[in-house]
């Protein structure tokens, strides 16, 4: 508590509650807590790691164009144990340090840098609006509007929907409140890590009979484009400070943060860093879900 006064002042003596509550957060330090986003809906595993659930996918939010975002970050440990997790600025089709050590490395010919670089590569998010149908372990959740974060598996899953490969499947738009369908997620433990390969669409429906309903839903659906805020990406020179502190002064990482075994680098991320990055980068596309990332940030923010 301030003082204006010395008499205030005198009045407070022996009375040093505030100070001893001070000396208390000092002593006992918080436990530290992840922030939590609470639009963002999680589906939940048993004890074996099986779990599921019935989403949809809802259109783009009013105001913007499409109805997901698509974000890539990077997640290594360097040589002395320090952390690198940072959201890419490919995301925003800006140069990106990361990317430029990896085209290096890339290019350089050797299978050590190879493999450094894919286990360096970028990691891929979606983030999109769904309603939550059927949540069997939180039932509470369901008829309500969520923010979902999954990764390449599924969002092949939406693109082959809309892009079928045989001449006998009907192309879907999985987005469409009338024309679109719920998608049944389905998790397995699979040799350690989630496997969603037994999720699917359902049959084309409709999501509601009554467009009252529908624009109500529409209505409380969350905005896409804040992911790519610019307040979510540090600068050019912040990320390479960081990157330079993490990597020692040398162009090698150790083992990367993701929610799956490193898995050999994605056809489309080799491609580029096989192309020199220069004063910017053209983002191009689709790797798997889980929190790892956000969890191992916290310990990165820590050091």
């Amino acid at each position: 508590m301030s003082y204006t006064s010395l008499s205030e002042l005198r009045k407070s003596t022996g009375n040093f509650d505030s100070l001893m509550k001070e000396v208390e957060k000092i002593a006992k330090p918080a436990t530290f807590e992840r922030k939590v986003d609470e639009r963002i809906w999680k589906p939940t595993s048993d004890k074996a790691g099986n779990g599921s659930a019935v989403i949809r996918f809802l259109p783009a939010p009013k105001g913007e164009d499409l109805p997901w975002v698509r974000v890539w970050s990077h997640g290594f440990q360097g040589p002395a144990g320090k952390w690198y997790i940072e959201n890419s600025l490919t995301t925003l089709n800006l140069a990106d340090p990361v990317s430029e050590v990896n085209s290096a490395l890339w290019n350089s010919g050797s299978d050590a840098s190879k493999d450094v670089a894919r286990k360096q590569k970028r990691r891929t998010d979606y983030y999109a609006n769904i309603l939550v149908v059927k949540d069997p372990a939180n039932p509470a959740n369901e008829g309500k509007v969520f923010l979902y974060k999954f990764g390449k598996k599924i969002f092949d899953m939406i693109k082959d929907a809309m892009q079928p490969q045989f001449d006998d499947e009907d192309p879907m738009n999985p987005f469409d409140f009338w024309a679109g369908a719920n998608f049944k997620l389905k998790i397995r433990k699979v040799e350690g890590y989630p496997n969603y390969d037994k999720s699917e669409f359902d049959k084309t429906t409709a999501l509601s009979d009554n467009d009252t309903e529908i624009e109500n839903v529409w209505n409380k659906q969350h905005s896409l484009l804040e992911f790519l805020d610019k307040k979510n990406f540090k600068s050019y020179d912040e990320l390479k400070r960081k990157l330079d502190s993490v990597l020692g002064g040398t162009a090698t990482g150790g083992r990367p943060v993701t929610a799956e075994r490193a898995s050999p680098m994605d056809a489309e991320d080799e491609h580029f860093v096989s192309t020199t990055v220069k004063s910017s980068v053209k983002a191009k596309a689709p790797t798997d879900d889980g929190d790892t990332l956000s969890y191992f940030a916290s310990l990165a923010e820590d050091e």
